[in-house]
């Protein structure tokens, strides 16, 4: 909306108009409407990779594997047994020395911190445990 202040007489040429310019501004949203629309596709583009298919694998329960778990307070467990840091990684070293070395799985909780399945899996990997695995539930639907 713009309002021209000019005197009512009908003189004066060279009076004051005072209505804003858009005219620039216009031109400067459309210049920055064109630049996102140039720039987005390459902000979304990545890196090709083919990432690892899902695969759901019933559990083959062997008696050498090795169950380890975390609860939901981030105590450690070997099957049933509670242990601490130092205990399991002495048993762990005892088990990577084996041939052929058993799978470790791990079943962590879900309202667990992720610090402690961390640590576990830091732990294994310390003392050379080649195989380590995850154990989890299947949804009831089969999704995600």
């Amino acid at each position: 909306m713009a309002m021209g202040v000019a005197p009512q007489d009908g003189g004066d040429e060279d009076a004051v108009i005072a209505s804003i310019n858009t005219t620039p501004l216009v031109d400067v949203m459309l210049v920055l409407l064109i630049i996102f629309l140039i720039t987005v596709p390459v902000v979304t583009a990545s890196i090709k990779l083919e990432l690892p298919k899902e695969r759901n694998q019933p559990t083959q329960t062997k008696p050498e594997n090795i169950v380890l778990a975390v609860d939901r307070d981030g105590a450690l467990y070997w099957g049933l047994e509670p242990l601490d840091v130092n205990a399991l990684q002495a048993r762990l070293r005892a088990v990577a020395a084996q041939d052929p070395q058993p799978e470790v799985h791990i079943r962590g909780d879900m309202a667990a911190r992720y610090e402690a399945v961390g640590r576990l899996v830091a732990v294994c990997q310390k003392v050379g445990i080649r195989k380590v695995g995850f154990i989890t539930e299947p949804t009831p639907t089969g999704g995600r």
